[in-house]
């Protein structure tokens, strides 16, 4: 069997075949995109989920494949063997037979509006410099002059924002047909400048870019779009009534962004990694399209190339690296009680309802409401589980789609909780953990914690962690979790530099009752003494060593401390 590299960041239709790349036949897109017969397609799917492949391949096959001197480019022996060469001659009479303009706005993102605007124009004229050839047909003489102004970037912005327009009415004179339009990642721009604070500036562009190009332009056959969200409130797509808009909720195309079950499982055979598929469904399948189960595309081919080499590679979170995820920062930074508590209610395996909203602007991200639960529900944090109908309104219930997003969740709760302590005087608390003031102690854990966010269905893991954070930084001391000692390990240990001073073994229960906290911070002391936890402490020289229990209940504790040795110890 010949070998097939995986496809790790191709997004070129032209290269993965040409090249030889392992391919997931997608398509019979290009059919059910005939069947459908409609003017502008709008197609939002999450970053990463193969929507530029998709377009280059929608280019690859309509666009008239003749180069500047006339000559076959055979694009047509792209698709020799796949699923559309077998669809029926009605769509093979489509290939290769329209004029293409292909713009990707996926790499503007700069932090000034001048930058951005710069890219948006190169890319433009790139475009046109692909298609300069025509400007040597007589029928084009009178567009020569505007048309080099535009490809060499010394244009207007007028002309810009009319440049769709422009070069499809050129390539029609040309070609005798109308044109295609594809534009992959529309909303790049606009979520770049909503971060970079420059929204309405590029707003406006978009705005003026898509309605020339899209709203009253004869010379087009059909338009396809793509990105993450319909920004329509804006009115980008004002009076285009002819968009239709293929949303991750959408039955129509569901299947041809990301990776289906069975895709996956002939990916996993033919790289000899069977044993690897339950590893990838817990951690990169997920997603609801439509009514079809989908895995990350990006996040499959990455492990896949990982793990290949050794089989018991551990699984990453791929896409944490790929997106903006600041997003996930955003919504825990200004989430409420209630906020806070859905939060919590997701990463324990949960779900929540939302009501759903198509039309999410990013200028309304962070209005309140349900707009950044929606804004993240289509960008790809969560999956549908269920929706319904209210009165008027949609409404869905949400969850976490696998172990990938939720470590993007975790990781965002650690950061966000550890700049949170930063700002905070963590005096008081180290006071009392030294002083072995147990109502001191138990009244700053409890408002720590009464701050933060639960991401470890709160269990002792969670608890040992947060406290290990706590404690370290205390000067002159050391903590150290796990320790070996006795017949057992404690949770926790702090011990002082010195060894003429105090040392401190911890060990931590969590109960479901909170009025059972105080017996199980006893039961945990008991521990201590009965597996004998303190005597590798002791052998290393610590003569004054206590012991804390502290038992956890949601997010309160009850803290008890026993002293041994010198009653009165010694701290810094």
């Amino acid at each position: 069997m010949e070998y097939r590299p995986l496809p790790v960041g191709v997004s070129d239709f032209e290269d993965m075949i040409r090249n030889k790349y392992y391919y997931v036949d997608k398509t019979l897109m290009i059919r059910d995109f005939l069947d459908n017969k409609t003017k502008v397609t709008l197609f939002t799917r999450p970053r990463r989920f193969g929507k530029t492949l998709n377009m280059s391949m929608i280019k690859y096959f309509f666009e008239d494949d003749r180069d500047w001197k006339g000559e076959k480019r055979d694009w047509a022996c792209l698709f020799d063997g796949l699923r559309i060469m077998e669809a029926g001659e009605e769509y093979l009479a489509h290939m290769g037979q329209y004029p293409v303009i292909y713009l990707s706005f996926k790499d503007v993102k700069r932090k000034s509006l001048a930058e951005s605007y710069r890219q948006m124009v190169q890319a433009i004229a790139y475009e046109f410099a692909r298609h300069a050839f025509v400007m040597e047909s007589p029928a084009l003489a009178g567009e020569r002059d505007k048309y080099r102004e535009i490809m060499e970037e010394h244009a207007a912005e007028t002309d810009y924002e009319r440049a769709i327009l422009f070069l499809s009415r050129c390539l029609e004179k040309y070609y005798g047909k109308k044109a295609v339009v594809l534009i992959d990642e529309y909303d790049v721009p606009l979520e770049n400048s909503f971060t970079c604070g420059f929204y309405d500036e590029m707003l406006h562009f978009v705005r003026a870019l898509f309605e020339s190009g899209l709203k009253d332009n004869v010379s087009l056959e059909f338009a396809a779009i793509t990105g993450c969200l319909r920004v329509s409130r804006e009115s980008i797509f004002t009076g285009l009534n002819n968009l239709n808009m293929v949303s991750i909720r959408s039955l129509h195309y569901d299947e041809y962004f990301g990776f289906k079950p069975d895709e996956v499982r002939q990916m996993c055979h033919y790289y000899g990694m069977d044993d690897n598929y339950a590893t990838m469904k817990d951690w990169y399948d997920g997603y609801t399209f439509g009514q079809t189960d989908i895995y990350n595309p990006w996040s499959v081919l990455k492990y896949i190339f990982d793990a290949r080499p050794a089989k018991d590679w551990l699984p990453m979170s791929y896409w944490a690296n790929t997106s903006s995820n600041d997003i996930v920062r955003s919504l825990i930074e200004r989430a409420d009680e209630e906020g806070k508590g859905k939060i919590e209610e997701l990463l324990a395996g949960g779900t929540i309802e939302v009501q759903i909203h198509e039309d999410i602007t990013y200028s309304e991200i962070y209005d309140g409401g349900d707009s950044l639960w929606n804004f993240m529900f289509f960008t790809g944090y969560f999956r549908k589980i269920r929706e319904w109908l209210a009165g008027t309104a949609v409404y869905a219930e949400l969850a976490i789609p696998n172990k990938e997003v939720k470590y993007i969740f975790e990781q965002k709760i650690q950061k966000w909780f550890s700049d949170r302590l930063k700002g905070r005087d963590m005096q008081p608390f180290r006071n009392a953990v030294l002083d072995k003031d147990c109502e001191k102690l138990e009244d700053e854990l409890n408002d720590i914690f009464a701050e933060t966010i639960s991401y470890m269905d709160q269990n002792e893991y969670y608890y040992h962690g947060m406290m290990a954070g706590l404690l370290t930084g205390i000067k002159g001391y050391i903590a150290r979790s796990n320790r070996e000692g006795g017949k057992g390990r404690s949770d926790l240990y702090l011990k002082p530099v010195r060894r003429s001073r105090e040392a401190f073994v911890m060990e931590f229960k969590v109960t479901k009752v909170i009025g059972e906290m105080d017996a199980k911070a006893e039961e945990a002391i008991r521990q201590i003494e009965e597996k004998k936890y303190d005597l590798d402490l002791r052998k290393d020289g610590y003569r004054y060593v206590s012991y804390y229990g502290i038992a956890f209940c949601g997010k309160e504790c009850a803290v008890h401390c026993k002293s041994c040795g010198d009653a009165l110890g010694k701290r810094a």
